[in-house]
C-alpha cells in the first residue's frame, strides 16, 4: 500500500469515528494533520490526474483546518494569532486552486450547490461540490476513502471562492437553491 492509499484509509478511520461521536471535530483535524505530517508526503507540484488533486486538496484543507484551529487558542498573542489565521487563509487559496484543477480534470462532471450554514461567515457562500462519476471515483478509489458521508459514493468538496463558483456557473453545474450539506454535522460544528 503507497502512502497516499494509507491516508486514504485513515482519513476513513477518523471519519468514522467522528461520525460515531467517538472523536471531536478538533480531535478529527487534530489526528488529521499529524498523519499527514507523518506521512511526509508533500502536495504535488504537478497536478495531472484525478489522484493528485484529491491529495492536493486534502492536504491543503487539512492545514487550513490545522491551523485556523491553532488560531483560535485563547494563549495566542495578536500577532500570533493573525499570524495563524494567515497560514489558514494561504491554505484555502492553495486548496481552491487544487479544487479548480480537479474539476477540470474531470471536466466539471459535477453536481454544485450552496448549502445552508449556521455560521454568518459562510452563510450564502459555502458551495458544496458533489462528484458522483463511478468511472472518475474508481480511479481514486473513493468508494471506500473519500465521501464524508454515510453514503460513499461520491466525493464531496467545499469552497467559497468566488471564482470557482464562477466556473461551476459557466459550466452550468451550479444549482441556486440552497441544500443541507451531506456532511451537515460536520460542517455545522464549530472548532
Amino acid at each position: 500500500m503507497n502512502k497516499f492509499e494509507q491516508f486514504l484509509r485513515h482519513r476513513q478511520s477518523l471519519l468514522a469515528q467522528f461520525k460515531m461521536g467517538d472523536m471531536t471535530k478538533n480531535e478529527f483535524i487534530k489526528e488529521n494533520y499529524q498523519y499527514m505530517e507523518s506521512l511526509g508526503i508533500s502536495p504535488f507540484t504537478r497536478v495531472d490526474n484525478v489522484k493528485k488533486a484529491v491529495y492536493n486538496y486534502h492536504y491543503y484543507n487539512v492545514n487550513a483546518k490545522y491551523w485556523q484551529w491553532i488560531a483560535n487558542d485563547p494563549r495566542n498573542t495578536d500577532k500570533e494569532r493573525q499570524a495563524y489565521y494567515t497560514e489558514s487563509m494561504n491554505f484555502y487559496h492553495l486548496k481552491d486552486q487544487a479544487t479548480l484543477a480537479l474539476l477540470r480534470l474531470i471536466d466539471f462532471k459535477a453536481e454544485a450547490y450552496y448549502v445552508s450554514v449556521k455560521s454568518q461567515l459562510l452563510k450564502d457562500k459555502l458551495i458544496e461540490i458533489v462528484i458522483k462519476d463511478p468511472d472518475i471515483l474508481i480511479e481514486i478509489d473513493a468508494y471506500h476513502s473519500l465521501s464524508g458521508s454515510t453514503d460513499s459514493d461520491y466525493l464531496i468538496l467545499h469552497t467559497k471562492s468566488p471564482s470557482i463558483a464562477n466556473a461551476l456557473k459557466s459550466n452550468g453545474i451550479l444549482s441556486e437553491d440552497k441544500r443541507r450539506s451531506l456532511t451537515d454535522s460536520y460542517i455545522n460544528q464549530k472548532y
